[in-house]
């Protein structure tokens, strides 16, 4: 399906994806061996359809955003279970996406950055997808689950042809004229000083431009449109098929660059959207606890964007940001809202549960950052949306925690596929049904940090995070040692903003000794009793 991709980066298509593309994408979401199941109950198991949503924070009509335009994804949450605390495991896309698929912490899987598979430590880790395969279920996955660049076939009972039709980063796709040509005079720039840096290793240019784009096109001339109407296309043949499914979409907006339709732009006045009350470095922070500005600084139009402790974008600049963002979420709200009709119309919204889930959350100039990659709150929350039919819950909001790794036992318990030994999450099905029941006394977050620009030696250091009813508390150690070079502590009571470190204050002692117990005793001691 991804040879959609190639044909934009090599800038042949037209703006509107022509029907052999779609049809290309088919045959190859469509291709494969199926795997044979091990238990076979067709009749009494659920479908699920599992939709992944690259960057998105909780800024949505249904978390109570006044700004957001989300009717689609609302749709979903006032029929089913909006969890307000949920948190992902590490706030950049590899770790969180092969944490939550094999129900193990990233320091399990030893996967804390964007380059390593989770099968390199866990050669024979069986995902969330394999577990559903081998108890009755066929599994197809479209878009983007797993991270970009390191795909796990053996996930699908329909594998890709191979992984080479999996370019490095399909999210950078551009439609305006001007944007192409740039692309296409930067490739020849670089054939003609034999730079190949930017080719990855199955060939394929990945090239990125301007962070945002603005193109009066059909929704399908971008990737996650074109991939909708691939999996509605499925979604139906796998209801003729009759047997229980998994079926996946991942898209890939709200992710930079914020390429998306001009009429989800037009959805919002500039002017009139509110930026960021806090953007200004937390006070007390140590130096690792915020982003760099690397990321964005991957666009030839924020080349120049100041480090989060040097100095701030300029307002246009933010606005410009913002608007982005929020066009490319009311653009995916406009495909989810496809999904979740096509569900209707084939029959299958009595008998399908329904997740949604961004895989981290964003900074749109909070802490005077951009992008993900922290610890804070704006992070490390995420949004989270469970439909299961007859819920008694559905269409209520939960503020229990949970983390990403305990989407692996709850979807096992609801659909009765047996839970593995080695996961390391709870299954929240409880909560489903009773909102309101005591659960996790805290949940667990980590962000490994390069040493590159917090420190002259280039040390690497891992923060590890305890997120507490009150409190988040964080402990940065040298990576490669148990040396605890810095701490952060945050009262949500007095700064849910998270502004202001207090972990060095004398009166804050006590409060410091508690929480780094619970963190050094790790998530065991904090699951429901």
């Amino acid at each position: 399906m991804f040879l959609i991709q190639q044909a934009y980066q090599t800038n042949t298509m037209s703006t509107v994806l022509p029907t052999v593309v779609v049809l290309t994408l088919l045959c190859l979401v469509c291709s494969g061996q199926e795997i044979l199941p091990t238990v076979t109950d067709e009749k009494s198991q659920p479908n699920v359809l599992f939709i992944a949503v690259d960057d998105l924070r909780p800024e949505l009509g249904c978390y109570g955003s006044p700004i957001v335009k989300s009717p689609n994804i609302d749709r979903l949450a006032a029929t089913g279970v909006t969890f307000t605390r949920a948190y992902c495991q590490q706030a950049v896309c590899n770790p969180s996406r092969a944490s939550l698929m094999t129900g193990l912490r990233p320091d399990t899987i030893r996967v804390w950055d964007l380059k390593t598979d989770f099968r390199t430590a866990k050669p024979d880790a069986v995902t969330l997808t394999q577990q559903f395969m081998q108890h009755g279920y066929h599994a197809v996955g479209i878009g983007k689950i797993f991270h970009n660049n390191i795909q796990d076939p053996p996930s699908w009972s329909e594998p890709k042809l191979n992984v080479s039709d999996y370019p490095f980063d399909p999210d950078a796709v551009y439609r305006a004229e001007d944007n192409i040509a740039w692309l296409e005079q930067r490739k020849q720039e670089l054939i003609a000083k034999n730079d190949t840096r930017r080719i990855d290793r199955f060939g394929k240019w990945y090239l990125k431009h301007v962070a945002t784009e603005n193109v009066d096109v059909p929704d399908d001339a971008y990737f996650d449109g074109a991939q909708t109407t691939v999996a509605i296309d499925k979604m139906g043949q796998l209801a003729r098929d009759g047997k229980p499914f998994f079926l996946a979409v991942g898209y890939y907006r709200p992710h930079l660059p914020f390429n998306v339709p001009k009429r989800y732009w037009d959805m919002y006045d500039r002017d009139a959207i509110p930026l960021a009350p806090n953007s200004f470095w937390p006070k007390n922070a140590p130096l690792m606890a915020v982003n760099t500005a690397r990321e964005i600084r991957g666009y030839t139009d924020f080349k120049q964007m100041p480090q989060p402790h040097e100095g701030s974008v300029t307002e246009a600049q933010a606005r410009l940001l913002k608007h982005g963002y929020l066009a490319s979420v009311s653009y995916i709200d406009a495909q989810v809202g496809r999904l979740l009709d096509a569900l209707q119309d084939n029959g299958l919204g009595e008998n399908t549960i329904v997740v949604l889930w961004g895989d981290h959350g964003w900074k749109l100039g909070e802490h005077n950052s951009w992008c993900k990659m922290t610890n804070f709150e704006i992070d490390t929350r995420v949004p989270l949306i469970v439909r299961v039919p007859g819920a008694r819950e559905n269409g209520k909001k939960c503020d229990r925690m949970v983390e990403f790794v305990d989407v692996y036992p709850t979807l096992c318990d609801l659909a009765k596929v047996p839970l593995r030994d080695e996961l390391e999450g709870t299954s929240f099905t409880p909560l489903l049904d009773d909102r309101a029941r005591p659960w996790k006394k805290a949940v667990f977050t980590q962000f490994l940090r390069d040493g590159i620009w917090v420190a002259p030696d280039g040390v690497d250091y891992m923060g590890s995070c305890l997120r507490t009813e009150r409190y988040r508390y964080v402990e940065w150690k040298r990576k490669d040692s148990d040396d605890l070079v810095a701490r952060e502590l945050y009262d949500q009571r007095t700064d849910p903003q998270e502004n202001v470190n207090i972990a060095e204050l004398p009166e804050n002692e006590d409060v410091i000794k508690r929480l780094a117990a619970a963190l050094k005793a790790g998530w065991k001691a904090a699951v429901p009793k």
